[in-house]
């Protein structure tokens, strides 16, 4: 006798006493049937669901593998061309980056007075003094305004005062 491990049927004597042993018997085999079958399909639905699990992980890989194939085949190519202008708009930024915030203070006074560092040059120093000075001066504003906004922070308060109490 064959025994298959994956499916068991339990196929249950009916003791029931208002049967006759006939349909007892047929009730019996016919649960028995139903089960078998509902195991059948239940095998035959597991087994439809792998094969297509296993379908779309091999298309997965054969696609992984084309664009690998796709990537590797293609010279990199640069991701912006290399023209004047963009030459040029480097220079500038690379320019701004290497100012300090002094400089940058005083290249706006000079934008809002409509000025540029030749005429500065050309002006008294007495004029050029007062242009620095006012870089100066606002730059001091600047900074009591930074340190303003950092010591009204309730968390930096709580931590002047705890450090304080200590």
């Amino acid at each position: 006798m064959l025994v298959n491990s994956q499916v068991s049927s339990v196929i249950q004597q009916s003791k029931r006493s208002d049967m006759d042993p006939a349909n007892a018997a047929a009730s019996a085999l016919y649960s028995g049937v139903m089960q078998n079958v509902q195991n059948a399909a239940t095998a035959t639905q597991a087994q439809a669901t792998q094969k297509a699990t296993d379908a779309t992980a091999s298309n997965v890989d054969a696609a992984f593998a084309k664009t690998r194939i796709q990537l590797q085949a293609t010279p990199p190519t640069t991701a912006t061309p290399k023209t004047e202008a963009n030459t040029q708009a480097r220079a500038e930024f690379n320019e701004y980056m290497s100012k300090t915030p002094a400089e940058h203070m005083r290249d706006q006074i000079l934008k809002e007075k409509g000025l540029t560092e030749e005429d500065v040059k050309s002006m008294p120093l007495v004029q050029q003094n007062a242009i620095a000075q006012e870089v100066a001066d606002r730059l001091k504003a600047q900074a009591a305004e930074q340190y303003a906004q950092k010591t009204a922070d309730p968390q930096i308060k709580a931590v002047k005062e705890a450090l304080a109490a200590i």
